[in-house]
């Protein structure tokens, strides 16, 4: 973990872990198919909260979903999935908890299509991190043309807690888009 960087105003200096996942993670071009599922998963139960309370709940999530194991979160049962209404390791929401299997069941779908869900996603961006020059905190936007894009496709397939919002953030966290501030170590 870095200390005397400069790093982007929203990483808390106070969480550990929130820093480590700016400074090891964040924003770093993802093209494993498990870990872009995981991000997708984590970014849909992120609806609504902070990504701070998600992080925190990350191992947690890790557990209750197979290690985001796709073919294995898209056989879990009803009874599974209800069970995790209980678990305090989670965000207990019922409809994220059900999404998740709502959305390996797509993910692997699109998988078969074209190969693997990294091909079908990237092809958004052209292969390539749309890289933004963005001074401060507040120019970042919450959507692009492109999240929108992609949002209107995964839900047209079947996915849920893809709206463009949800979709832009993942493309942040997978770095699809560089949205680091232009004075934040990781920028470049």
């Amino acid at each position: 973990m870095q200390k005397s960087q400069t790093r982007c105003s929203w990483a808390n200096p106070k969480n550990p872990l929130y820093v480590k996942y700016h400074d090891e993670e964040w924003g770093l071009p993802v093209h494993d198919d498990n870990k872009l599922f995981e991000m997708l998963i984590l970014e849909g139960a992120q609806a609504g909260l902070s990504w701070e309370t998600v992080l925190n709940k990350r191992e947690g999530y890790r557990k209750a979903f197979n290690d985001f194991d796709v073919k294995k979160v898209a056989k879990m049962t009803d009874g599974q999935l209800e069970k995790l209404m209980s678990n305090e390791k989670i965000i207990r929401n019922h409809l994220k908890i059900f999404s998740a299997r709502k959305n390996a069941i797509v993910f692997l779908e699109i998988q078969k299509e074209f190969g693997s869900f990294d091909k079908y996603l990237w092809a958004f961006t052209g292969g390539k991190t749309i890289k933004n020059q963005w001074q401060r905190l507040k120019e970042i936007p919450a959507t692009s043309s492109v999240s929108d894009a992609l949002s209107k496709d995964l839900k047209k397939r079947g996915m849920s807690f893809v709206g463009s919002t949800i979709v832009y953030a993942f493309m942040q966290a997978t770095g699809m888009v560089n949205d680091h501030t232009v004075d934040c170590f990781r920028y470049s």
